[in-house]
C-alpha cells in the first residue's frame, strides 16, 4: 500500500509537473499530512526535490516539489541494421550518456553485434556511475519480429537474423545487477512518443522508417503488443502484389515501397553518394532535402512516390485503429515536410470517417534515437511502479562513489 501511494505521487509529478504538497493532496485524494509524508520519503530516496514557491490560490504560497532526476537512470539500447547505440536517461528524462557505433549488422556475426552492444551498455553504465547515479534497468530494442516471452528474435529481415535468443545472450555478456528486458524497437519508439500526461498523445500510431518500416500502437495510453507480441509489424502489410521482394521473403510488402532503400533507389543512381552506406544517414537525408529544395525533378518524384505509399498504408491503419495522432519517425521525420501533405491527402481520401477520424500527422522530434529513448523510459518505469526499489541501487551507488 505504501509503495502504491508513493507511485501515485511520483507519477503525478511526472505527468503534471511541479506541485505543492497541498495540490498533490487535493488531486490524489490524500490528506495534507499523508501527502507531506509521502513527499518526504521520496525526497529521502532522492527521487523528488523542492522546486520553489507556488503562488496560485488563496493564502500563503506553498513550496512546490518536482522530480529529481539525479539519483537513478534507465539505459536504452538499440540493435538496428546500420548501428548499435545506447542512451541513459535520468528520472526527469535528461540525457546522462549516449553512444552510437556504426555497424553493418547484416554483414556481421551475431556474436560480434552482441559483443559490441554489451560493450556500449557497460560504457554507458560506467558513465551513469561517474554521474553519481544508479542504473535501475536496461531495455534493448531490436529490429524485427520478437517473441517477447522467450526474448527470441524469430525473424529480423534487415538484420538477417533468425531465432536469436537475444535476452539470454546479452545477459550472459553483461552479468548486470539490474533487470534486462528485450523489446521490439518500434514498440519502444511508440513509448517514447506517447508523452505521459499529454491527453493528445494517448492514442498514437507511430510509423518508423529506416532500413525497414515498423512502428507501434498506443491506445488509451497503453502500448498494444498483440496476442503474441507481434503487433506493429506494419512494414509487412502486402500493398503491391507482384512488386519487389521483401527481406522477409514475401512480395510487395509496404516497406519495399516506403523504406529507405525505396527512396534512395528512386532518387539516385548506384554510384551516387546518396546510396553510399558509409556516409552517415543524416547527411544523406540532408542532401535529399537540399536537392528537393533546388527543385531536382528526380528527387521530388521519389519523395512523391514514397509519400503516396506511406499515405496508402496510413489510411489502412487509421481505418483499423482510429488514432488521434500519426507520428512519422526515423527517416520519415527527416524528410517529413515533403511527405506530410501527400500523406494527409491520402488520409482524407482513404478514411471515410469525417476528417480522417480526427487523426493528425506530426513529425517526431526524437530523430533516430526514439527507440533507445523508449528503452530507457521503459527501464525507468519500474521506479514509477515502485519507488522503494531504488533504495538498494542508490545505496550501492553512493557506497561506490565513496571508495
Amino acid at each position: 500500500m505504501r509503495s502504491a501511494k508513493l507511485s501515485l505521487v511520483l507519477r503525478q509529478l511526472r505527468d503534471q509537473g511541479p506541485r505543492s504538497r497541498a495540490t498533490l493532496a487535493a488531486e490524489l485524494g490524500l490528506t495534507r499530512s499523508a501527502a507531506s509524508a509521502l513527499v518526504a520519503e521520496l525526497v529521502e530516496l532522492g527521487l523528488v526535490r523542492p522546486a520553489g514557491l507556488s503562488r496560485g490560490g488563496m493564502g500563503r504560497p506553498g513550496t512546490t516539489v518536482e522530480l529529481d532526476g539525479a539519483a537513478v537512470c534507465g539505459i536504452g539500447a538499440e540493435i538496428n541494421a546500420g548501428h548499435v547505440a545506447t542512451i541513459a536517461l535520468d528520472l526527469a528524462g535528461a540525457v546522462v550518456a549516449e553512444h552510437r557505433v556504426p555497424l553493418d549488422v547484416s554483414r556481421s556475426s551475431v556474436d560480434e553485434v552482441l559483443d559490441r552492444t554489451a560493450e556500449l551498455v557497460a560504457r554507458t553504465d560506467a558513465d551513469v556511475a561517474v554521474a553519481g547515479a544508479a542504473t535501475v534497468g536496461l531495455t534493448v530494442g531490436v529490429a524485427g519480429l520478437l517473441d517477447r516471452p522467450r526474448e527470441v528474435l524469430t525473424l529480423g529481415p534487415n538484420l538477417r537474423w533468425r531465432d536469436v535468443a537475444v535476452g539470454t545472450e546479452l545477459r550472459g555478456r553483461l552479468a548486470a545487477a539490474y533487470p534486462v528486458a528485450i523489446e521490439n524497437e518500434g514498440n519502444l519508439a511508440a513509448l517514447a512518443e506517447a508523452v505521459p500526461g499529454d491527453p493528445d498523445r494517448r492514442d498514437v500510431l507511430v510509423l518508423f522508417g529506416e532500413s525497414g518500416v515498423g512502428g507501434g500502437i498506443v491506445a488509451d495510453g497503453r502500448l498494444l503488443r498483440g496476442h503474441q507480441g507481434y503487433a506493429g509489424e506494419f512494414g509487412h502489410m502486402i500493398v503491391e502484389p507482384g512488386g519487389r521482394r521483401c527481406g522477409c521473403g514475401r512480395i510487395g510488402c509496404w516497406e519495399t515501397v516506403t523504406g529507405l532503400r525505396a527512396l534512395l533507389d528512386a532518387a539516385a543512381d548506384p554510384d551516387d553518394p546518396l546510396r553510399d552506406p558509409a556516409l552517415p544517414l543524416e547527411e544523406r537525408l540532408a542532401e535529399v532535402n537540399r536537392r528537393a529544395d533546388l527543385g531536382d525533378t528526380r528527387t521530388l518524384a521519389a519523395l512523391d512516390r514514397v509519400a503516396g505509399w506511406v499515405g496508402v498504408g496510413a489510411a489502412i491503419l487509421a481505418n483499423a485503429l482510429n488514432p488521434g495522432v500519426i507520428v512519422l519517425g526515423g527517416y520519415f521525420a527527416e524528410v517529413g515536410d515533403r511527405l506530410r501533405p501527400a500523406i494527409e491527402e491520402h488520409l482524407l481520401a482513404g478514411v471515410p470517417a469525417p476528417q480522417a477520424g480526427g487523426a493528425r500527422v506530426e513529425l517526431s522530434t526524437l530523430g533516430f534515437a526514439a527507440a533507445r529513448r523508449g528503452g530507457a523510459l521503459a527501464a525507468l518505469d519500474a521506479v514509477f511502479d515502485d519507488p522503494t526499489t531504488v533504495a538498494a541501487p542508490r545505496r550501492a551507488a553512493l557506497a561506490g562513489g565513496a571508495t
